[in-house]
């Protein structure tokens, strides 16, 4: 019995295995050990267990009981040493019958997406990342460096370059009319939500949509594949692997997948697998 966790800043998937097959999936709130201290981590990992045993006591796996995990796999945003320390403590008082292992997000998007063979693994959704994976180990990885250093083509900085344009007289006044309606925003409320509010980035990312609804608009298909070549450029291209197909997981990548393909082709590089989401490839990983 396994259950694996595939969590972003946003949500954490949780999966539980029984003998190889998917019993059942819930989901929280995101954990990220960077940002969140060990209470906050605890609260969420505690509604995770509760709503496993939920799903128990409403017959979906009448043979699961909450202690009979063997085995737990994390793969989350900012699980990384030393801050991956307190949520590995939570998890093993949560579950203390389990083996616990606490990894990146960036180690599970690879495992997903090369399996066991060498490729380019990497990160589209609100933020972004990427990594040379050799089948085993991730043996390079050029650092994101967050929303406000880098992060290139990640949901954050799609829309912080969304709002900077509109803001700035750099799309039709048309559509910036239409962005602050449909969000029922000011100028002025747009800089409190990214200067004094927290979460910022996920503000930012919340636009995303927004794009996707209008990637027809000149400026917003100019905007998308530029973001997507800057992320090729900024961190693909340190892995001179060009004879390497590029894998991607993540709501961006899977949304944009037409534009992405464009900034690929613009900068020499060959798209391979997208995924939505990693969990249905890590559960091949973990179980065959």
């Amino acid at each position: 019995m396994i259950l694996i966790a595939d969590s972003g800043s946003t949500k954490t998937t949780w999966c539980v295995v029984i003998e190889g097959a998917v019993s059942f999936t819930v989901r929280t709130l995101g954990i990220n050990p960077v940002r969140d201290g060990e209470d906050a981590i605890r609260t969420v990992v505690h509604n995770a267990k509760e709503a496993i045993g939920a799903e128990r006591i409403q017959g979906r796996a009448s043979s699961f009981a909450d202690d009979g995990i063997e085995q737990l796999f994390f793969y989350g945003a900012g699980c990384i040493s030393p801050y991956s320390v307190a949520l590995q403590h939570v998890l093993e008082q949560t579950f203390p019958e389990a083996q616990v292992s606490v990894n990146s997000d960036m180690l599970g998007a690879a495992r997903a997406l090369c399996g066991l063979k060498e490729g380019i693994a990497c990160i589209l959704g609100t933020g972004s990342n990427s990594c040379f994976y050799d089948g085993t180990n991730i043996v390079k990885n050029v650092s994101p460096l967050g929303w406000i250093l880098g992060d290139e083509g990640s949901g954050a900085v799609l829309g912080r370059t969304l709002v900077g344009d509109l803001l700035k007289g750099q799309l039709p006044a048309a559509l910036c009319n239409d962005f602050l309606q449909r969000y029922q925003l000011t100028p002025s409320g747009i800089i409190e939500a990214v200067y004094r509010k927290p979460l910022a980035n996920r503000f930012l990312a919340s636009f995303v949509p927004f794009l996707a609804d209008h990637r027809e608009e000149e400026g917003i298909h100019t905007l998308l594949v530029d973001a997507f070549r800057s992320f090729f450029r900024r961190n693909v291209a340190a892995y001179q692997r060009q004879d390497l197909p590029v894998n991607f997981v993540g709501s961006v990548a899977y949304y944009f997948e037409r534009e992405l393909a464009i900034a690929a082709e613009k900068e020499n590089f060959k798209i391979g697998l997208i995924l939505r989401e990693p969990m249905d490839k890590l559960v091949i990983y973990h179980c065959f």
